[in-house]
């Protein structure tokens, strides 16, 4: 690596840290806490790349970027963040960053990038309308997050913003994918034109699609679970695209699905779906996302607040037990579990009783997903226990764990066999291998409905 670096941080550690790196990687480096610093380098012409944190004692780095540019165009500035919203990835996109980094970042992740920014050479700045303000507020979005797959969708998100291409956001009920939708809008040069979202029933009528091309004005569409669209709509709507002007709106749509499976299985129109997944944006569920739950809890807690309903926090206990918890609803299950912990408190601390209450004793257990066709019963468990366990953030799951895992397949399978046999329970038991009268106590203790059919097997 070779060039000269100009690094701008407040946190004395972090510019010893990159001073040290950055120099046994063959760059020069000039280190500062002081944006004002800083600015005068780049005047003074110093420098092959900036690394600049945020939040300065003396402004704001985001604020400082088109100064940068303009005094030095093709100066690459990569941003590194505390402030780990999808805001601040938007932001430094539309600043016309290099590249952005929340913080904690990893050290040679942040060196790649840094060889990368001095070996490429700078695009020249594109201009951004000046008019225009993106609606809502900032701290109203909850995508919120400094995992490293939620770091990802942010940077993605900047990154296709202003583009035309169509976007496919896909992700589990509940994890935000029409927010990400209405970001991508909100922070575009279509801001200021209209953002429609295009159902099921609307787009089965006759004139639907017309009538959504004239709501939207150029602005963007968003055609919602498209997965769920009868043939005929999803017909529809390929004439409708196929017809689309210059002068066309943004597409995107969300889908729960793997849409691709969806099309392979000839369920959903292959001509369709290559029209709509220009790009696909994936949002993690909470699963995948453990260590921002705290983060996403403490965000809405501030929402209630700002809400008139006074200061609420989480006792440490509660905060761990809020932590290990599945949340098969994603992010819209944990906004609606806190809220109803933040009214039914009466405290200004909610303990760990309190979240029992609402949520139970364990966290709950998520169904058996196979991994395809070929893909061995006993692999999934164990995939699924894996997962299980990572729940927990290194802390063993609550005691009993044998008998719940236990209680998850035996369920499942009994009444599949009861169904298979037509609800006979002599048959059944002969097909599981076990004594009538346990199959019996098994159906009564585990509250087995059994309904006795002809079934010809």
């Amino acid at each position: 690596m070779d060039g000269t670096v100009l690094v701008a941080d407040d946190d004395r550690t972090i510019r010893t840290v990159l001073t040290q790196a950055l120099t046994r990687a063959g760059c020069k480096v000039h280190a500062t806490s002081s944006l004002v610093t800083l600015m005068r380098w780049v005047e003074e012409g110093k420098g092959d790349l900036v690394i600049s944190d945020v939040i300065m004692p003396d402004g704001n780095g985001l604020e400082t970027l088109p100064k940068i540019a303009e005094e030095r165009p093709g100066l690459p500035v990569i941003v590194i963040s505390a402030q780990n919203t999808i805001m601040t990835a938007i932001q430094a996109a539309e600043a016309d960053a290099y590249d952005y980094l929340p913080k904690p970042f990893d050290l040679p992740d942040l060196m790649k990038r840094a060889s990368k920014a001095l070996e490429t050479k700078r695009r020249a700045p594109a201009t951004r309308p000046s008019s225009g303000e993106p609606s809502g507020e900032s701290d109203d979005l909850p995508l919120v997050g400094r995992t490293p797959v939620m770091q990802a969708l942010y940077r993605l998100v900047a990154r296709v913003m202003n583009t035309d291409l169509a976007v496919l956001i896909t992700g589990e009920s509940g994890t935000g994918k029409s927010l990400i939708a209405r970001a991508i809008h909100d922070f575009s040069d279509r801001r200021t034109l209209p953002f429609v979202v295009a159902g099921a029933e609307e787009m089965a009528a006759i004139d639907g699609p017309a009538t959504v091309l004239a709501k939207a004005r150029g602005g963007s569409v968003l055609f919602d679970e498209v997965a769920d669209l009868e043939p005929e709509t999803q017909g529809r709507i390929v004439r409708m695209l196929d017809a689309l002007s210059d002068t066309a709106p943004r597409v995107m749509a969300t889908c729960q699905g793997n849409l691709m499976q969806k099309m392979e299985s000839g369920a959903f129109r292959q001509d369709l779906f290559y029209r709509l997944s220009g790009v696909t944006l994936n949002v993690p569920s909470l699963r995948e996302r453990v260590d921002d739950i705290p983060l996403l809890a403490e965000h809405f807690l501030a929402r209630a607040e700002r809400d008139g309903t006074g200061t609420r926090r989480f006792s440490p206990q509660a905060m761990e037990l809020i932590r290990a918890y599945s949340w098969p609803g994603n992010v819209r299950q944990l906004e609606n579990t806190i809220r109803r912990l933040v009214f039914t408190s009466s405290e200004e601390e909610i303990g760990r009783a309190e979240v029992e209450m609402v949520l139970g004793n364990q966290p709950e257990i998520e169904p058996l997903v196979g991994g395809g066709d070929t893909e061995k019963l006993s692999a999934s468990v164990a995939k699924h226990l894996r997962r299980y366990f990572d729940l927990h953030g290194g802390v063993l799951p609550p005691p009993g764990l044998y008998q719940r895992i236990l209680r998850e397949v035996e369920i499942p399978l009994i009444e599949i066999a009861l169904d298979a046999t037509g609800g006979n329970q002599a048959k059944c038991a002969d097909l599981l291998g076990i004594n009538r009268n346990t199959l019996r106590k098994k159906i009564t203790d585990l509250d087995i409905r059994v309904t006795r059919r002809r079934k010809l097997m």
